[in-house]
Order: C-alpha cells, then structure tokens, then sequence
C-alpha cells in the first residue's frame, strides 16, 4: 500500500511559501541566522543523511502540536525539505504548517536529492 507522500502530485509550487534551491537554502540560512530547517522525511532516509542543522519531523509525526516543539512561534522563518520533486512528504508537512497558521514557510522543492546532487556536504546518522 501506498504512503500518502507516494500517492499526492508534487506541485510546481505551493501558494503562500516560497520555493527555493539548494544555493537559495544556503543563503537564507546565511540572511537568517533563525531559519529552522525542518527535514519531513522519515528516520530511515534520514540515517543517509540529511542537511546539517536540520530537525527531523516526519511529515507523518506533524500536527501542530508537534510543529510547536520545533517552530516555536508562528511568525519564525521555517524551511522544509524531504527527499526531492518525486517525494510529497515536505508538501504534506508545508501544509500542516500552514494549516497551524504558519506564515513565514520556505520550500526547498529539490530536498536532499538535489542537496546531494549539487555535492553539498551532509552528515549521517
């Protein structure tokens, strides 16, 4: 059976959150010393590596409860990013956020794949 990730059409892009690449991620992080980084995959992709500084919050595990334990306040910048265009789980997790009332959200659409791609350093679990 299918995940919800696997089932949903990754868009182009998400109204209300700004798209960015991997070169985009790096120099919001260096404009915003705040930028939370939010990885939406699961554990398991996550011990292959995954963008330093990020939080692992699966998009399964997202509620806004949850979200708050990671994005304190509602108007903090945020960055989401799961495995890239093939992967729907950062969009599921955006949309929660939204949802939660979130306003500052920011979507690295490439995710890891193109982060790994672009030879970026990651570490690993």
């Amino acid at each position: 059976m299918l995940s919800e990730a696997a089932k949903i059409a990754v868009p182009e892009a998400i109204k209300g959150v700004t798209r960015v690449d991997a070169e985009g991620l790096i120099e919001l992080a260096e404009q915003i010393p705040d930028l939370i980084i939010v990885d939406a995959r699961q554990r398991a992709d996550r011990r292959q590596g995954y963008i330093q500084d990020s939080v692992s919050l699966p998009d399964t595990d997202t509620t806004c409860d949850s979200l708050k334990g990671v994005i304190p306040a509602l108007g903090a910048p945020a960055l989401f990013y799961c495995n890239g265009v093939k992967c729907g789980r950062s969009v599921i997790a955006l949309q929660i956020a939204k949802s939660c009332g979130y306003a500052q959200l920011y979507w690295f659409r490439g995710g890891f794949e193109e982060w790994k791609q672009k030879g970026y350093p990651f570490p690993k679990l």
